[in-house]
């Protein structure tokens, strides 16, 4: 059993232009939103899905009317974002599916085998990690002695030795819910940010002696978010071309 949370309520600062005011979510690529994108290649459809909306949230409700929405008010980050969308799951016992509404070209393979790889270990939590030639700033997935998962480090608080690391947090997960909802109380704001960092959560998990995995895979530019004006039109020029 499966569900998806997709993480979409941020207005983008960086992306902002002129004159278009919309939910970073909401902004189109030959015509289509990001979040279309994203809902398009999900393994869950409208009634096993929760986008968590905040800015400007109006315009993603009317888009997607067959989805459910949890509000975030304020932006403490992405574990608070998860927060926000607990309600909305209330009493469900299986797997979740946390993603990001402004990753565009993340494919449908990618999010079934993720699933796929989580249903098989038995594991709590699943971390995404993808293989990139693709320079972004994204955290980086630490392992142990053992190959096992470790801790993700943020890009800006990497060493350089951990810059290095070709592995990256793709920022997506699959999580028992239930053990989701017990530990998400355990994040800290003690950031540079000051926000709430759901990419502390599978180290929380760890910690508590839970089955942490990583399903690790080479991703090329499905990694590549959407921050800034130069993505949205890199991300353009490659669904462009044909697959």
């Amino acid at each position: 059993m499966l569900k998806t949370i997709v993480l979409a309520a941020g207005k983008g600062t960086r992306i902002a232009q002129e004159g278009i005011d919309l939910p970073k979510a909401m902004r189109t690529v030959l015509g289509k939103p990001l979040l279309g994108y994203v809902l398009d290649a999900l393994p869950t459809g409208p009634e096993d899905t929760v986008i968590v909306v905040g800015y400007k949230k109006e315009y993603i409700t009317a888009a997607f009317p067959s989805y459910a929405f949890a509000e975030q008010t304020e932006q403490l980050g992405t574990g608070h974002a998860v927060m926000c969308a607990l309600p909305a799951l209330e009493d469900y016992d299986g797997d979740v599916m946390i993603c990001c509404g402004d990753m565009p070209l993340v494919k449908k393979e990618t999010y079934a085998a993720l699933a796929e790889a989580h249903r098989l270990s038995g594991a709590a939590c699943t971390v995404l990690s993808g293989r990139t030639d693709e320079p972004l700033p994204f955290g980086r997935v630490l392992r142990d002695e053992n190959g096992d998962f470790d801790r993700i480090v943020e890009d800006r608080d990497c060493t350089p030795e951990q810059k290095n690391i070709r592995e990256l947090n793709a920022g997506i997960y699959v999580v028992d819910f239930k053990k989701l909802s017990s530990s998400l109380h355990e994040l800290r704001t003690d950031n540079a940010q000051g926000e709430y960092y759901l990419t502390d959560l599978p180290l929380i998990l760890k910690t508590r002696g839970e089955k942490v995995c990583v399903y690790a895979r080479d991703m090329g530019n499905e990694l590549i978010g959407v921050n800034t004006p130069a993505q949205l039109n890199q991300v353009e020029e490659i669904l462009k071309q044909p697959h």
